[in-house]
């Protein structure tokens, strides 16, 4: 039992350091350890360029905290904030940039050789659609046993194929030989 305990609290310790290398930490209030810093107010003003001492002494007459922002630049730049308020801030600004990003979805299409032309009329407009729809399109076609051989005629066959493609689109990857065949990335135009 008590090695259970022991295995544990030496697990939660693993995953707590973990996690706090992964976790932006800020500096705030007597954890900043340069002097002097650049001071900026909670409106936005520059308060000029201070004692860390002298900072944390307007931070707490107003009743907020000093919070270290940059402490790369040179001297480091403090705000003084709620602590609250300025973690809330980031977080939602964090938010907000993860919904603006669109994942771009790789969809793939697989033709034979012996595809028939309907089939690849058919494949055509899948492709039509898939790039409306703001993805990319990776384009495969196989070739097996004997067709292997006939790799130039392959190649010119997967070229008609490219042409045959409804909109303007934008080869991202040009058709490349790879032994089971060839490949090519298409996106929008």
């Amino acid at each position: 039992m008590f090695e259970c305990l022991m295995i544990w609290i030496e697990a939660r310790f693993i995953l707590n350091y973990l996690f706090a290398a992964i976790q932006k930490r800020y500096r705030i209030n007597q954890y900043i350890r340069s002097s002097p810093v650049r001071v900026v107010d909670e409106d936005g003003s520059n308060l000029g360029v201070m004692e860390t001492s002298e900072a944390l002494r307007i931070a707490q007459e107003r009743g907020l905290h000093l919070i270290e922002i940059a402490p790369t630049a040179n001297p480091p730049v403090c705000k003084i904030m709620d602590f609250g308020k300025f973690k809330y801030d980031r977080e939602k600004g964090e938010r907000e940039h993860g919904k603006k990003q669109k994942e771009v979805e790789v969809k793939g299409i697989r033709i034979g050789f012996t595809t028939g032309k309907h089939d690849l009329q058919m494949r055509a407009e899948q492709i039509k659609k898939f790039i409306e729809g703001g993805d990319k399109v990776r384009i495969q076609m196989k070739l097996t046993g004997r067709e292997k051989a006939h790799g130039p005629l392959a190649f010119q066959k997967f070229k008609e194929f490219l042409d045959m493609i409804p909109i303007d689109i934008n080869v991202e990857m040009p058709p490349k030989r790879f032994p089971q065949g060839f490949i090519a990335v298409v996106g929008k135009k």
